[in-house]
């Protein structure tokens, strides 16, 4: 194979499927040949034309999953015929200063897959070695895909509560990103609330994992949450600050929100919220490639899978439109192998 498809997309939503020429890639990369790739929210940054030059083209997708068949020089942890993921943040540096203190995620000099650099909604891929996860044998290249970024957001905001086992634990938006939180949350040992509008989601919560359901439509998930005692923690997973406003009274004392959902307006909240119970509101960017790995082993052990909408790479620029319809159930993948 001498060249291979791709989906360009210049200044929004301008798709195109071009034929490229087939490279070699560069020291401290490998090449993949992409069996899978989700479909993701943050894929706007590119689709829509917000990047700094919007005239250049770009492929999107980061939730990859590939077999390596090319090898730069200097890579020696991996080879070809090995399945890798890779995920939003494509590798990091290992020499700016969050790096030298081994701070991965807030790399200064890490590439953005399918932002700042080619991803994949192609069939294929180059990336950095430092941003490969290794993918277990039993676990499927579609099912995995969306775990890397929408799997690891959550996994890693879960990890990083300070919450005891049997806590209560609240999940905002029964979604791409939510549905998966869900599982997490119970796995990990918590006492699960799914915080959502309308009573549709209902069953689908409770059988994912949670102990509790409140309607944000029907009732205050402030107050609701209070009459359980009090979130220690609340993982808002919505694109909707406004909808995340009215959570922040729902925590315990020491309670913690955590914001994964990129949403267009500010989260409001007032002072004595957070002074008088002394609370904390906090973001959380995905994870280092190590932590993906953990959280693919994690998923594979406990069964976490996402709800996924298969479509072949002929029609991602449907599946695009579809994941931002916020009609699909829960993530759209690209099978390269349909």
């Amino acid at each position: 194979m001498s060249t291979y498809r791709a989906f360009e997309v210049t200044r929004a939503r301008n798709f195109e499927l071009v034929t490229r020429e087939l490279l070699m890639p560069p020291a401290g990369h490998v090449r993949l040949k992409v069996e899978s790739c989700g479909v993701c929210h943050s894929d706007a940054l590119a689709v829509e034309g917000l990047r700094a030059d919007p005239s250049q083209p770009i492929v999107p997708g980061h939730e990859v999953v590939g077999v390596i068949d090319a090898i730069g020089e200097g890579v020696h942890a991996w080879r070809i015929g090995d399945r890798v993921g890779v995920g939003f943040l494509n590798g990091h540096c290992g020499e700016c200063t969050p790096c030298r203190r081994g701070d991965f995620v807030n790399c200064t000099d890490q590439p953005q897959t399918g932002t700042t650099t080619d991803g994949g909604y192609a069939e294929v891929l180059i990336a950095r070695s430092s941003g490969l996860v290794r993918v277990p044998d039993d676990m499927s290249s579609v099912d995995a895909a969306p775990l890397l970024c929408a799997g690891l957001t959550t996994f890693s905001a879960l990890r990083r509560l300070d919450a005891r086992p049997g806590a209560l634990v609240a999940i905002q938006g029964i979604g791409g990103l939510g549905h998966l939180g869900l599982q997490y949350a119970a796995r990990l040992g918590y006492r699960v609330a799914a915080v959502a509008r309308g009573s549709e989601k209902e069953a689908l919560a409770m059988k994912l994992g949670a102990s509790h359901y409140i309607d944000s439509s029907a009732e205050d998930p402030g107050a609701a949450l209070q009459k359980l005692g009090g979130a220690d923690a609340i993982i808002a997973t919505a694109a909707s600050g406004a909808s995340m406003t009215p959570l922040i009274p729902g925590l315990a004392p020491r309670g913690h929100m955590v914001v994964v959902g990129v949403a267009p307006d500010p989260v409001s909240v007032a002072t004595t919220d957070l002074i008088l119970g002394t609370r904390t509101i906090s973001g959380s960017l995905t994870g280092s490639s190590i932590e993906n790995e953990d959280n693919l082993a994690f998923s594979d052990r406990f069964g976490i899978r996402p709800m996924v909408e298969a479509m072949p790479l002929t029609r991602a620029p449907e599946a695009y439109e579809r994941m931002m319809s916020g009609r699909a159930r829960f993530r759209v993948v690209l099978d390269m192998t349909a």
